[in-house]
């Protein structure tokens, strides 16, 4: 089972092939296929004549929401530093479990920023997952809660500050899982949900 990914927006709709027009508004489903998450986006007209009615009830729903469709500017070609947002990148194609915690730390510190919107929450295996999306790109991440506890929290920490720092080197072996970071917590020990500047849970979404 596949959680931890990103998919981007379709530039055409999933129903009749036909691509999105700048600033057409279209509507996005999200569906639980077991082995992974499925998003359909789909053009208003295809919308009306069939998903308006009923599309929660389809095998698998998870959410809903809708947006307007930006189209793609050219890419820029710039040295820059290391984000936030581009490190996430990195570490969810990287496909590391490793890389688990980190990458959970950069999204709810890019959901502060207002970078990332949560659209759902859910539990999947005994784990509580998000799905956040980026507005600007469409794009979804699928990020799994690593349930950190309070004395893992600034070994992660330093390890989120030190990749912003010096990016994500190939020949670097990957951090200690958050078990290997520290001993486990008592049983009663809050798991948190932390950003290197204020430790603090996500708020339960509410999609739109």
């Amino acid at each position: 089972m596949t959680e931890w990914n990103i998919q981007s927006r379709a530039q055409a709709c999933a129903a009749c092939g036909k691509a999105f027009a700048d600033r057409e508004v279209f509507h996005t489903l999200l569906f639980d296929e077991k082995a992974d998450f499925r998003r359909s986006d789909i053009c208003q007209a295809c919308w009306q004549k069939q998903y308006s009615e009923g599309a929660r009830d389809r095998k698998g729903f998870i959410s809903y929401w809708h947006g307007v469709f930006a189209a793609p500017t050219p890419a820029v070609e710039a040295i820059q530093k290391e984000n936030a947002e581009s490190l996430l990148r990195k570490l969810i194609e990287l496909n590391d479990p490793r890389y688990i915690p980190a990458g959970y730390i950069l999204a709810v510190m890019l959901e502060r920023k207002r970078l990332l919107k949560v659209k759902e929450q859910l539990t999947r295996d005994g784990q509580r997952v998000f799905i956040y999306e980026q507005p600007g790109t469409g794009d979804v991440f699928t990020i799994i809660d690593p349930a950190l506890q309070l004395n893992q929290l600034e070994q992660v920490q330093h390890d989120v500050a030190h990749l912003l720092e010096h990016g994500l080197t190939p020949s670097a072996p990957p951090p200690p899982t958050a078990a290997e970071a520290a001993p486990a917590a008592a049983s009663d020990a809050p798991a948190p949900t932390a950003d290197p500047e204020a430790p603090a849970a996500p708020e339960a979404p509410t999609p739109s």
